[in-house]
């Protein structure tokens, strides 16, 4: 009996630590949970109970390809008390760098800490270099809105997705540049041409 009651105190502490190793690695940020993987891989899947937040991704839709666009994803509403979040980026291409309260983890990013919402929003910066080929990556992003009571209930999430198109040719120069200055060299031609007429001119009469 005494040795059931043993292995039974040994479950117990055994799982109390993963349950709490859990929380805390999620309470430093996690992976695998933007819903990149499908609507069941986000932070929903273990945070329940609470009012459900907006969560927005804003930045740049386009980008040239190899450059590199400033990203936030934003969350409203919710319990409000903090917030965390995870991003990835579709297989195809791109590279994730994260802001100053985040950090890169298995390629994707997320947040260090737990943060405070101000101005009734929490955000988070990260950056997305776009891959040397033209085409469409999609951003996968999931925030989660939590009551800070130490567990994962009375706490909800969203997801969110936002296309960036990589193409060439945008921006300056190009075509436009040249054709400036093609233009300027032919309305240069009417006068010298003007010119040259008036100084034939005056000499035919000179011979006459």
């Amino acid at each position: 009996m005494r040795s059931y009651l043993a292995s039974l105190g040994v479950a117990g502490v055994v799982s109390a630590c993963l349950v709490s190793g859990s929380a805390f690695a999620n309470s430093m940020g996690i992976s695998g949970r933007s819903g990149k993987q499908g609507s069941g891989f986000t932070c929903a899947e273990c945070h329940s109970g609470g009012s459900t937040p907006t969560v927005t991704i804003e930045g740049p839709t386009t980008l040239a390809p190899g450059a590199t666009g400033n990203y936030t994803l934003v969350i409203r509403g919710g319990p409000a008390a903090g917030a965390g979040y995870n991003v990835a980026v579709s297989d195809n291409g791109g590279t994730l760098n994260p802001g100053s309260a985040s950090y890169k983890l298995s390629g994707e990013v997320t947040h260090k800490n737990i943060q405070a919402f101000s101005g009734g929003a929490a955000r988070f910066d990260f950056t997305l270099v776009a891959p040397s080929t033209p085409g469409t990556v999609t951003l996968y992003g999931a925030g989660n809105s939590v009551n800070e009571n130490g567990t994962d209930q009375g706490d909800a999430s969203a997801a969110t997705t936002l296309n960036v198109t990589v193409a060439t040719g945008g921006g300056n120069g190009g075509d436009g540049d040249g054709d400036d200055g093609g233009g300027c060299a032919a309305a240069g031609g009417i006068p010298l041409l003007g010119a040259a007429l008036v100084l034939l001119g005056t000499r035919l009469r000179r011979r006459r």
